[in-house]
């Protein structure tokens, strides 16, 4: 026979609820088995503490005198989004600071506000007859605010890939900076405390389940964006009070050349209602699985480089075609036990009671990538293809003279089978002539050698060039041969109409 949540209830009432974490259930289940487990505990605690970008809050400030509707507004810097009513604003934590750019954002407002610090809130509007004010600048903490809502569309997704980069570039992403050449792999999520993991298939997990939400009592509200079960990749839209969170359990931050952030702590209580559920709680890292995806591919679609469980994560190091790589976390396993650990003591005390869902969270597939009605340009659309290289043996005097008589500024060096080694430019050539030097072109060539593949949308390809202040890239093919060139020059053209159609 199983249980019911209101019998569990009453146990909690009655102080006889038997709660553990979700690492700890691991070990009874093995012990006792998934019969024995389901006897033996009532409420399994989850907890993961990691960067939830898709979170925000709803904020209502009260009328000023004379009233103002507001048009903009900015929190610190931050702009926050007017477009709800005449005072009410949601700010999302990716939204990046006007003056401070990248390093702060959103999030840092977010929990600047949880931690009592007063900021500064700037107001414009048009002015109308029953709005009259236009400017508003003022000071306030949130006991000023009239409601302070934590609503994130999507977090604690089921499973997180982990990521590496197979470039020769480092990549600056949400999940961290990426070293070149499988430099490293980052990873997130807390294994086996993961709320979703220890409920894969949402028997007790849905829509008005009660939640550990950055140490508040707050609720799931439906199914996160991008939810997909169909690949283990559910997610969750919650909400809770911002007023009665901790700032222990929500933190802005930053991500080097990527953006802001905001790190959620989140817990799910997990009812044992039968031997099934138990089953699922007592699951191990071992047995968690995720994919490692190469970011090095600029594209939706990211090559996967393996599989690997989050014991191996765990361990610090993994291997990938026959490369031992370190792996780092971007969650904080030491807070999603907090978490864990302080839901347990609240039902413990009697201070939580758990929820049956008024609805259960869908298990049918719903992702799909934007639709996209323009052709997308593609590198290989827009280059130069055979264009002229060189060798690294090669005289100064003799690159002089290919380049003069090419009129190319840009000349790719390459080894005997292909492969880009350098590259050299007219400047390279017309300074080492002016300097009198003698001799061979590897002297003079630039060996780190930024690149694009031929399959790259031009936007990647603008980028590169605007962010390392060059003005060609080679294109090369998997194995690292040079098959074209593609220039600033070319992209002027295409916006001036003058390029390939």
């Amino acid at each position: 026979m199983g249980k019911t949540v209101e019998e569990i209830n009453q146990k909690i009432r009655d102080g006889s609820v038997h709660v553990v974490t979700a690492e700890e259930m691991t070990a009874i289940v093995e012990t006792l088995g998934p019969e024995g487990a389901a006897k033996e505990v009532d409420v399994v605690t989850t907890g993961t503490f990691g960067a939830m970008c898709s979170s925000g809050a709803i904020l209502n400030f009260g009328h000023a005198d004379p009233p103002i509707k507001m048009q903009k507004l900015w929190l610190n810097d931050v702009e926050a989004y007017a477009g709800l009513a005449a005072v009410d604003a949601y700010i999302g934590a990716t939204q990046v600071s006007e003056s401070r750019g990248m390093e702060y954002g959103g999030g840092h407002v977010i929990e600047e506000l949880v931690s009592g610090k007063a900021v500064v809130l700037r107001i414009s509007g048009s002015g109308t007859d029953c709005y009259p004010l236009k400017n508003v600048e003022t000071m306030l903490a949130i006991e000023d605010l009239n409601q302070a809502i934590m609503i994130n569309p999507r977090n604690a997704y089921q499973r997180y890939n982990a990521t590496t980069n197979t470039s020769d570039q480092t990549m600056h992403t949400y999940m961290g900076p990426l070293l070149p050449d499988l430099g490293n792999v980052i990873y997130a999520g807390s294994g086996a405390l993961s709320p979703l993991s220890n409920d894969p298939t949402y028997a007790t997990i849905g829509m008005g389940t009660r939640i550990f939400l950055c140490g508040a009592q707050g609720y799931i509200i439906g199914e996160g964006t991008q939810h997909d079960p169909k690949n283990n990749m559910g997610a969750l839209m919650v909400k809770g009070n911002l007023k009665e969170m901790s700032s222990e359990f929500v933190k802005g931050a930053s991500f080097h050349k990527y953006g802001t952030t905001l790190y959620v702590g989140l817990g799910i209580p997990i009812p044992i209602l039968n031997e099934d559920i138990a089953l699922c709680t007592g699951i191990s890292d071992a047995e968690i699985k995720t994919e490692v995806l190469d970011y090095g591919v600029q594209r939706r679609e990211k090559p996967v480089l393996g599989e690997v469980t989050y014991e191996e994560l765990k361990s610090g190091c993994i291997e990938i075609n026959g490369k031992e790589v370190r792996t780092a976390a971007i969650s904080s396993l030491y807070v999603a036990r907090k978490v864990a650990e302080s839901l347990k003591d609240w039902i413990l005390k009697g201070e939580f009671m758990l929820t049956t869902p008024i609805e259960g969270l869908s298990t049918k597939p719903g992702v799909k990538p934007m639709r996209q009605t323009g052709g997308l340009l593609l590198v290989k659309d827009v280059m130069t293809a055979g264009i002229g290289t060189i060798k690294p043996d090669v005289s100064i005097e003799e690159a002089a003279k290919r380049i003069i008589k090419g009129q190319f500024n840009h000349l790719p060096v390459v080894s005997d089978d292909g492969r880009l080694m350098g590259i050299i430019t007219t400047w390279d050539v017309s300074k080492a002539v002016a300097l009198a030097k003698r001799g061979r072109v590897e002297q003079i060539m630039t060996r780190k050698v930024v690149v694009v593949n031929p399959r790259d949308p031009i936007d990647i390809a603008a980028r590169k060039l605007e962010q390392h202040n060059i003005s060609a890239l080679p294109v090369i093919d998997a194995k690292r041969k040079v098959i074209g060139i593609i220039t600033s020059e070319d992209l002027s053209k295409l916006l001036t109409g003058g390029g390939r159609k």
